[in-house]
C-alpha cells in the first residue's frame, strides 16, 4: 500500500466508477431514445412538408417545453418528458359531412367541440394545404413514413452490430459435459454431487428401493465420449459454422426433436475431426428460459460457450427476420402477460423475465450493462445497439397497429377511405370525400386511457420490481 492510501479506496473507487457508467448508460439510452422519437417524427414531417401541408409544431417528448425554436412557419421544441413526440398538421379532421345529423347528444357534441377544435389551426389560405384534403395515397405516405424512420434505424443498428462490432452469440464450442441427467427443478440441482443423489423421475429425493427411485442416468453426451473443449461442426450431416448466430439453435432443435433417435456429430477436438454417433434421451426440460412450465424433449447432456462474433452481411435478413418474429410473438403476448405484471407489482410475485418492460426498466437496463465489469467494451457496445435496435422496430410494429390514433389507423383510415371512393366510383355513385375521422375520436381516447394505465403500470413495476441483468 502506497504512502497515503487507505484501506478501502480502491473499492470505493470501483463503486465509484461502476457508478458513473451506469448513469453513462442511462444516459446514452435517453439520448438514443430521443434520437429514435426525433427521427420518427421527421419522417411524418419530410413527407408532410414534401406534399404542401403546413406543419405549425415539431415537438420531442411531452408536458412543459424546455426549448423551442420557431424557424419559417414551423416551431421546433423539446419537452420535459422524453416519451414520444409529435408533429401538428394542419387539418388532421375534416370538417361534417353534408347532412349529418345536428340531434344533439354527448357523443356528437363531444366529435364537435374536436372537430372545432382541429379547424382553428385553418388559417385563410390554408384550403390547399389541410391533412383532409390531399390525396389518400400521400396521406398513407406521411403517417407511414414516421414508423418506416425507426425501421430503418431498427435495420442500421442490428447490421452495424452483427458485421461490425458482433453480437453475443452461443458458439457450437462445448463448455461443460455434466455426468448425469437432471430433470428441470429436480432437488438435487444444487448438491455437490447430485449424481450420487437418488431422485424419482420428477427429481424428488428418495430412499434406494423404493418405487422409481433410482440414481441419475449417465448422460448421453459422457457416454459417448464428447468433451468440454470439443466443436461441433456438423450434425446429421449439415455442416455448421460454429459461430454463427443460428448455429447453436440448430443442434438444440436436432437434439431436442431426437428423443431416442441416434445422431451423427462431426467435432473438432485439438485441430482434428473426429465422427461421432450419440443418442439424446427423453428429459423434462423448461419450455423456455425463465418459464416455469416443463415439456419432454431430448436431452444430451451439453453446454455451450458464450462468445462475441461478427456475421456476415448474407446472415442480416435471416437474423433480422427471426428478431421480427420474436417481437411479434411478444407483442402478441402483451394482454395475456398483464395479469402476471400486475401481481410482480403489487403482490410481490417475481417478474415474469419474458413478460412486458417500460421505457424506465429498459434505460435501467442499459445502465447496469454499462457498468457490468465482465463485460467487454464491444460486448457493452454490442448490447446498448441491439437494445436500441430492438425499441426501433418495437416502435415500428406497434405505431403500425391499425388504431386510432396511432399511425397505423390514420393509414387504415386512408386505405379505407380510397377503397369507399372505388366502390362508389364503381357503382356510378358519387364520392363519398374524406373519412370523418373525427368519429373514432372516443376510441382514440379509450386506446390512450389504456395506453397511459400500461405505462404508469410498467413504470411502477419497473421501480420496486425490476427486471434486471443479474
Amino acid at each position: 500500500m502506497g504512502p497515503g492510501a487507505r484501506p478501502g479506496s480502491h473499492r470505493g473507487r470501483l463503486t465509484l466508477s461502476g457508478i458513473l457508467l451506469t448513469v453513462l448508460g442511462i444516459i446514452a439510452f435517453a439520448i438514443g431514445l430521443l434520437f429514435s422519437i426525433a427521427f420518427h417524427e421527421l419522417g411524418h414531417f419530410f413527407w408532410a412538408r414534401r406534399f404542401g401541408m403546413r406543419v405549425p409544431q415539431f415537438m420531442v417528448g411531452f408536458g412543459p417545453t424546455i426549448f423551442s425554436r420557431t424557424r419559417g412557419e414551423t416551431e421546433y421544441g423539446l419537452k420535459a418528458i422524453p416519451l414520444g413526440g409529435y408533429i401538428r398538421i394542419v387539418g388532421m379532421i375534416p370538417p361534417a359531412e353534408e347532412g349529418e345529423s345536428k340531434r344533439a347528444t354527448r357523443m356528437r357534441s363531444f366529435i364537435a367541440e374536436v372537430r372545432g377544435q382541429a379547424l382553428n389551426d385553418v388559417r385563410p389560405g390554408d384550403e390547399g394545404r389541410v391533412f383532409y384534403a390531399k390525396p389518400w395515397w400521400q396521406r398513407v405516405i406521411v403517417m407511414f413514413a414516421g414508423p418506416f424512420h425507426n425501421l430503418v434505424l431498427a435495420v442500421l443498428f442490428f447490421a452495424i452490430t452483427l458485421t461490425a462490432v458482433g453480437t453475443s452469440v452461443f458458439s457450437t464450442r462445448i463448455d461443460d459435459v455434466p455426468a448425469c441427467v437432471l430433470p428441470a427443478g429436480a432437488a438435487t440441482t444444487e448438491e455437490r454431487d447430485p449424481c450420487a443423489i437418488p431422485i424419482t423421475p420428477a427429481g424428488e429425493v428418495c430412499a434406494p428401493g423404493s418405487d422409481g427411485c433410482a440414481l441419475p442416468l449417465r448422460s448421453p453426451a459422457a457416454e459417448a465420449g464428447l468433451r468440454p473443449g470439443d466443436t461441433i461442426v456438423a450434425i446429421a450431416g449439415a455442416p455448421l459454422e460454429p459461430t454463427a448466430y443460428d448455429s447453436w439453435t440448430a443442434v438444440q432443435e436436432a437434439i431436442r426433436s431426437s428423443p431416442g433417435t441416434p445422431l451423427d456429430l462431426t467435432i473438432e477436438r485439438d485441430g482434428e475431426r473426429r465422427e461421432l454417433t450419440v443418442t439424446p434421451i427423453p428429459n423434462t426440460v423448461y419450455a423456455e428460459p425463465g418459464s416455469d412450465e416443463t415439456t419432454t424433449a431430448g436431452f444430451l447432456g451439453i453446454s455451450p460457450s458464450p462468445t462475441l462474433a461478427r456475421q456476415d452481411v448474407g446472415a442480416l435478413p435471416g437474423y433480422f427476420g427471426m428478431i421480427v418474429t420474436n417481437s411479434v410473438e411478444r407483442l402478441i403476448e402483451i394482454p395475456q402477460r398483464i395479469p402476471q405484471l400486475f401481481r410482480a407489482t403489487f403482490l410481490g410475485e417475481e417478474r415474469d423475465r419474458n413478460g412486458p418492460i417500460g421505457v424506465v426498466g429498459v434505460g435501467r437496463i442499459s445502465g447496469e450493462a454499462f457498468a457490468l465489469p465482465q463485460l467487454t467494451g464491444m460486448e457493452k457496445i454490442s448490447f446498448f445497439l441491439s437494445m436500441l435496435a430492438s425499441v426501433n422496430l418495437v416502435l415500428f410494429l406497434f405505431n403500425l397497429l391499425p388504431i386510432y390514433p396511432l399511425d397505423g389507423g390514420h393509414v387504415a383510415g386512408a386505405l379505407y377511405e380510397k377503397a369507399r371512393s372505388t366502390v362508389a366510383r364503381l357503382r356510378g355513385r358519387p364520392d363519398p370525400g374524406p373519412f370523418d375521422i373525427a368519429r373514432l375520436m372516443p376510441v382514440a381516447y379509450l386506446v390512450a386511457g389504456v395506453f397511459i394505465a400500461l405505462s404508469a403500470l410498467l413504470l411502477i413495476a419497473d421501480i420496486v420490481n425490476p427486471i434486471t441483468l443479474g
